[in-house]
């Protein structure tokens, strides 16, 4: 696996991390901020989980932009 990719994969992971359950702390904290129910910010978080298949499985979809910017 080429380094950035495991970087950008990293990331995504870390972020998402932060965001689920049962740790979940920016969810936590985002839910008693915008005064809704976790069940309601949970299912606005799927579409992010598809995003990490993506990068995940879909070499392309985390190398693309560096490689247009030639890095």
């Amino acid at each position: 696996m080429e380094p950035r990719r495991f970087g950008i994969m990293l990331l995504v992971n870390l972020g998402l991390g932060l965001c689920t359950p049962p740790v979940g702390t920016c969810l936590f904290v985002g839910c008693v901020v915008g005064r809704i129910r976790i069940e309601e910010a949970v299912r606005a978080i799927w579409p992010f989980y598809m995003a990490l298949l993506l990068v995940t499985y879909v070499p392309w979809v985390s190398l693309g932009l560096p490689r247009l910017m030639g890095l």
